[in-house]
């Protein structure tokens, strides 16, 4: 479960969620009454903090925080948004997440004018944000990744350039500091300004304190504060023209698959995952197409006939399609469980081995030597041993504490000191091995690099892919070498990874 927190506007007819009604929608509920019931699955009572006196908000939700034993969902009850925008605000993994929007970068129109000059960050003299954003203040600074410094009416901040929009998910171990950094902003109450935003004066508090609060955009998803009935309708006729079906379905998929996967697979994959869940296929029930798929491969393989090797080739790739479609439909329809998890992550060892052993029999039934069982038992070995080296450094990356970041009090005028500390961070985060793994970190920009190392791991996609076509094509034998050799050079490259990141 998660603890939802909504912070209601304060009263009045043309700011208040109450009295503004999405008329386009069934029962013309008001906005309000929508966002409750988008909520009611994740927190059927939500704790509701009116904004208005902001130092009475910030210790109603300090005692919120001290009391929850789940990840908390912060959102301005004036919201409307998209429901798979709140499913993914929700499920994030980080320890803090805010939605943002960030300031458009400026566009060059006559490049015969000359360009005012920009000085570099490390340069920037700190500033109280006076830009608006969808009527929000432009007074924090975000990364790639992360919000870097939040200021208010009384706190300058290094050159901002993005906007809290409102949704803000707090991980349960992060709510003891939730509640810490309420109150000791509650205490300085006197200092914000009347356009300083309670979220936005919620990440100030967080990152000064050391936390680390990652970003998102809303992407191809809608989300907006209203606080006129205009405006509602605005948000309602740009939501109804965004596809959210299509979005949730693109998110099914996964961002950090293979190339062949990504390529060969999940361009189509996702379609057949909509058409399972519409027709009330579970993912258990997908995985056990996969696993026979699987099974039937590994029989064609077995009689050593080109044909059947062939159509073994065939059906091995589509028991990939279907492992990738189970979890695309959990993903789709929101059904999870733990048998589930358990079924994909067996099976799929299961398939591999089956199939191994089904090569190495087609390979003696074809009148070859039964010296194939050497390699057979060498590709099995050497998958077992990555399976358990993933495992075992998952378990351990999972109990490493997350490195510090630096903090400032929260009374300091500017965030100075934080960013010369942050520069600090970086340069000594720059060198030795944290240098290396940092630059081929970057390295990562460039599409053949990505690519180069998302293939040179072997995944599942690329191993089942090099089964189906050298055994079509080839022979068993072939085949083993392929996994073997390639196994090998993978391995390697991921135990030295794995060896570097254990030691910084």
């Amino acid at each position: 479960m998660t603890r939802v927190v909504l912070l209601g506007a304060s009263p009045g007819p043309d700011i208040s969620p109450t009295g503004l009604r999405l008329a386009a929608l069934p029962g013309n509920p008001t906005v309000g009454e929508r966002l409750r019931s988008q909520l009611v699955s994740l927190d059927p009572r939500p704790a509701t903090i009116d904004s208005g006196d902001v130092a009475a908000a910030l210790r109603a939700l300090a005692d919120v925080a001290e009391s929850a034993t789940e990840n908390l969902f912060i959102i301005p009850e004036n919201s409307v948004v998209h429901d798979e925008l709140i499913y993914q605000i929700t499920k994030a993994k980080r320890g803090a997440l805010a939605l943002v929007a960030k300031e458009p970068r400026p566009e060059i129109t006559d490049e015969s004018q000359p360009q005012e000059e920009v000085i570099p960050i490390e340069e920037a003299e700190p500033e109280i944000g006076r830009n608006r954003l969808e009527g929000l203040p432009v007074r924090s600074r975000a990364g790639k990744s992360r919000v870097i410094s939040v200021g208010t009416a009384a706190h300058a901040v290094t050159r901002p350039n993005t906007a809290l929009l409102g949704p803000l998910h707090i991980s349960a171990r992060n709510a003891p500091m939730l509640a810490q950094t309420c109150r000791e902003l509650a205490a300085l109450a006197p200092l914000f300004g009347a356009d300083d935003d309670l979220v936005q004066l919620i990440v100030f508090g967080l990152v000064r304190n050391g936390v680390s609060v990652g970003i998102r955009g809303r992407r191809d998803l809608f989300y907006r504060r209203v606080t006129t009935q205009e405006e509602v309708n605005e948000a309602a006729t740009e939501m109804s023209g965004m596809n959210e079906d299509r979005a949730r379905l693109d998110n099914a998929v996964k961002g950090a698959d293979g190339f062949f996967t990504t390529y060969f697979v999940s361009t189509y994959s996702r379609f057949i995952a909509r058409w399972a869940a519409r027709r009330g296929l579970t993912p258990n029930q997908v995985t056990l197409i996969s696993i026979a798929l699987g099974v039937g491969a590994a029989a064609c393989f077995a009689t050593g006939d080109r044909p059947w090797m062939i159509l073994g080739g065939v059906l091995i790739y589509f028991a990939f399609v279907f492992d990738c479609v189970d979890g695309q439909v959990a993903r789709y329809a929101r059904k999870f469980g733990v048998l589930g998890a358990w079924l994909d992550a067996t099976f799929d060892r299961f398939k591999e081995y089956v199939v191994f052993a089904g090569l190495a029999v087609g390979y003696v039934v074809a009148g070859h030597s039964d010296d194939i069982w050497i390699f057979a038992l060498a590709a099995i070995g050497l998958q077992s041993v990555r399976h358990l080296l993933d495992f075992s450094f998952g378990i351990s990356n999972r109990r490493k504490a997350p490195a510090p970041l630096p903090t400032l009090p929260l009374d300091a005028p500017s965030d100075r000191d934080l960013r010369q500390a942050l520069e600090r961070r970086r340069v000594e985060r720059s060198q030795g091995l944290r240098g290396v793994l940092k630059m081929w970190t970057k390295a990562g920009k460039f599409r053949a690099v990505h690519w180069a190392r998302k293939m040179i791991v072997f995944p599942i996609g690329e191993r089942f892919a090099a089964i189906a076509i050298t055994a079509a094509l080839f022979d068993a034998r072939i085949t083993f070498l392929t996994l073997v050799i390639w196994g090998s050079v993978a391995a390697a490259y991921t135990l030295t990874g794995r060896l570097m990141r254990s030691l910084v």
